[in-house]
């Protein structure tokens, strides 16, 4: 065989469900990996809820009224939607469809209804839930955003209870105790599965293989 490289190509691209309760961290989680590994891109849901101060339109969310979004279902243009703390979210599915033709790895930010949905949708999908190291952590954290009510707090934080016991529904789990160590994880756990054999084409491989035999 040569001392050329192989070329390696990915056949598709690769979706990552990422879930977690409210205040865990998995928002700024998706984002470092987005920032920091090439060629995957964040899908950026459709939600009815008000923006936040601290939030960017089109960036951490496209926000729309209800009456627009109810339309969007009837088209069918999302690939999941549910209704979370009282507001709807859905996942689109027209940008999805065109990265994942061309390559491109998405990772999507979703609650634990969407992400049932997208398993049944899509069994391809790696699903990955983010855990805080204890309820009382994730409570100070709720509280320390300093964005909500305590009403809403006191029910994002009873929501996340419930939450937590879907974990076992996804193929992996990362403990968010120091974010640095919590993104190396999720970096692993990306890296390894765009590695997958059955995503991969190898065909030049074959090739080289074979004419290699040949030649002896």
């Amino acid at each position: 065989m040569s001392n050329s490289v192989i070329p390696v190509r990915r056949r598709q691209g690769r979706l990552f469900v990422v879930s977690a309760p409210s205040g865990t961290g998995k928002t700024s989680l998706c984002q470092e990996i987005v920032s920091v590994l090439p060629n995957i891109w964040y899908s950026v849901s459709y939600t009815t809820r008000p923006r936040r101060a601290t939030e960017v339109a089109a960036q951490h969310y496209h926000f729309i009224d209800t009456q627009t979004f109810r339309a969007m279902i009837e088209q069918d243009e999302f690939l999941e939607w549910a209704e979370v703390y009282g507001h709807l979210y859905g996942t689109p599915r027209g940008p999805l469809r065109e990265w994942h033709e061309q390559g491109i790895d998405v990772l999507l930010d979703i609650d634990t209804q969407g992400a049932a949905q997208i398993r049944k949708r899509e069994p391809s999908a790696v699903s990955i839930y983010v855990l805080p190291p204890s309820l009382g952590v994730l409570r100070r954290r709720l509280e320390n955003r300093q964005s909500d009510s305590p009403e809403e707090i006191a029910r994002r934080f009873k929501k996340a209870k419930e939450e937590v016991r879907h974990y076992k529904d996804y193929q992996y789990v990362v403990i968010n105790d120091d974010f640095k160590s919590a993104f190396r994880e999720l970096e692993a756990i990306v890296l390894a599965e765009r590695n997958r054999t059955d995503l991969l084409d190898l065909s030049a491989l074959e090739r080289a293989l074979t004419g290699e035999e040949e030649e002896r």
